[in-house]
């Protein structure tokens, strides 16, 4: 356990009490209220104009400021949920962030007042600020008053932050016994990817017990943060919320609308697969706790080993983004060693004033943990182009975000498979539907259950029997008779801390454009060879200033159509018939 890395902060603050610390938080102090004085002569047309490029410099360093002093606090909280000078920071950043908030209100309803298109002609030097201002013209439409969302914006720090802080704290802490000690709920669901069945159904159990033990305070959690987000969603007259989630992912509802019907169409394909995998097990039907069990011989990577596994494979598609791996691991901007007290899960954060991303993930030497790291290093990889660009150039969807992590996995995948060797290549192939399974079923699964919620939600309440319900029918839905009906998982609606993002409902099927998305785009580096990588680097530098539905027109693909979907559900296909013919080979 001790090779595996934990990063270090010192570069960034030696503490969050430092001289260093209180000078960032001052400066983020010092261009809110610049903000706010600029914003208030402006009362015509001209005076905007006059005030545009110097309004929308100071907007980028503050927002700079706020991302790197927010994303440094969650650094020192996400590995220990305990740390409560952490957590005071946290709050201490979104308080000090209300007059950038107040800003953004204010300059959107000016810009949506006066604002042309016109004036970034008149100011060629803004036009990264394209993207930015088309969505302020849109946030205009869907706001309330300035002293509204002044007070929505001031009510978040103890309404949606902080429910979704109980959430992370609350997982992050839960415990059962086991054998003589304890497992985290964290290290219950690592060893759902056990090959001793038993171990994984007594985990599955053991886990769904914590989650029941805290299903009370979980659900206030809950109802707390979509209830918020039923009432503001409301009064910015946004029709329902998935225009609003289409929108914040810069995505257009008919691609939305195409991608999820035909992720429905493809649902029988995996139903296949999960019947093929409960043959391999020697199982009548797979239960939820079976989705993860491998099957073929498993590799284990010491983290060393992952590191050269990942860094091969990066560089044999593109010798730059290999070279950004390795600068990833030697300047320890991983966090990857499991401890108590640290947050489940993995994610990327970006740190704008060091231009620098941090990696996190929980490694236990699975290679389904050496995918996760390739994800995060994906996205590392996307931020490292975009470094010196302009903040809101960085402000890409998330949408275009998990194109670039779930294409980085997707290298990975195709590397490791080709080295691989008989109970081995059995394995990767099942390892990656086992991926496209969550990354298309568990994820419409999601999507319908936040959709049943948001439904039920507008009523009243939802106790955690009825949540438990929701899940359920939406796991009934999707996995079908793929899952054995008695063995599914009623509490991932707690386990989830996508649900508890106040400002991100249906965080989940961005997941599922980035895999499709990122599928299509690998089928064009196979065609294309080494000259690819170039294409792709030019697409990632775009994510800041074009729309999804923009960007893959640039790509050559019209996302409102069926066909452009189907084709990448078309490589996962053949997928599970390569699987059924090395079955009967092995």
């Amino acid at each position: 356990m001790d090779d595996i890395p934990v990063w270090s902060n010192e570069n960034l603050y030696p503490s969050l009490s430092s001289s260093a610390w209180l000078k960032d938080k001052k400066a983020l102090q010092d261009a809110g209220r610049r903000l706010l004085r600029q914003l208030k002569p402006l009362t015509s047309a001209s005076a905007l104009a006059e005030a545009l490029p110097e309004l929308l410099k100071t907007f980028d360093k503050a927002y700079a400021l706020a991302e790197h002093l927010g994303s440094a606090a969650y650094l020192w909280y996400s590995t220990n949920t305990r740390d409560e000078t952490a957590l005071k920071e946290l709050n201490s950043i979104e308080e000090l962030s209300l007059p950038l908030r107040d800003a953004e209100v204010r300059f959107s309803a000016f810009w949506g007042r006066w604002g042309t298109p016109k004036l970034l002609t008149r100011y060629p030097e803004l036009q990264a600020y394209r993207l930015f201002l088309e969505e302020a013209t849109i946030q205009a439409r869907h706001q309330m008053s300035e002293a509204e969302e002044a007070l929505a914006a001031d009510m978040l720090r103890s309404g949606g932050d902080a429910w979704g802080r109980l959430q992370e704290a609350l997982s992050s802490t839960l415990t059962r016994p086991w054998e003589g000690g304890s497992k985290t709920v964290t290290e219950l669901r690592a060893l759902a990817s056990s090959p001793d069945r038993s171990i994984r159904e007594k985990a599955f159990q053991s886990e769904l017990e914590a989650w029941a033990s805290a299903e009370v305070p979980l659900a206030a959690a809950l109802n707390g943060v979509k209830g918020q987000a039923v009432t503001l969603n409301n009064r910015r007259k946004w029709p329902d919320p998935v225009e609003q989630s289409a929108q914040q992912s810069r995505l257009s509802r008919p691609a939305l609308e195409a991608m999820l019907a035909a992720m429905q169409d493809s649902l029988p394909v995996f139903r296949r697969y999960l019947a093929l995998k409960a043959r391999l097990l020697g199982v009548p039907k797979c239960a939820f706790f079976d989705l993860f069990a491998p099957v073929g011989s498993q590799p284990h990577f010491s983290f060393d080993e992952a590191r050269q596994v990942i860094r091969d494979a990066f560089t044999g598609f593109s010798p730059a983004m290999g070279a950004f791996a390795d600068l990833a691991f030697e300047r320890r901007w991983i966090h990857a060693r499991p401890q108590e007290g640290k947050v489940g899960g993995a994610y990327c954060i970006n740190l704008p004033l060091a231009k620098e991303p941090r990696i996190f993930s929980n490694f236990d030497g699975s290679f389904g943990e050496v995918k996760t790291l390739a994800h995060e290093l994906g996205h590392g990889w996307h931020y490292w182009l975009l470094r010196h660009k302009p903040q809101v150039w960085r402000d890409y969807p998330m949408t275009l975000a998990e194109t670039a992590s779930i294409f980085a996995e997707t290298v990975l995948q195709e590397a490791a498979l080709k080295t691989a060797t008989g109970s081995q290549t059995l394995f990767m192939l099942e390892q990656s539907l086992q991926d496209s399974t969550q990354v298309i079923v568990d994820i419409l699964s999601r999507y319908t259950f936040e959709k049943a919620l948001f439904q039920e939600r507008q009523k009243g309440e939802l106790s955690p029997r009825e949540l438990s319900q929701l899940m359920l029918d939406a796991q009934k839905a999707t996995y079908g008779d793929g899952l054995d009906e008695q063995h599914l998982h009623p509490y991932m609606w707690a386990v989830k801390g996508h649900y508890y993002h106040h400002n991100l409902a249906f965080y989940n099927y961005p997941y599922a454009f980035g895999q499709l998305f990122g599928l299509g785009l690998y089928a064009r580096a196979r065609d294309e060879g080494p000259e690819f990588a170039r294409t792709y680097q030019r697409l990632l530098e775009g994510t800041g200033i074009l729309t999804a539905d923009q960007l893959a027109r640039e790509a050559g693909f019209d996302l409102t159509t069926p066909d452009f979907w189907h084709s990448g559900l078309k490589l996962i296909a053949s997928t599970v018939e390569d699987l059924e013919r090395r079955s009967h080979e092995n």
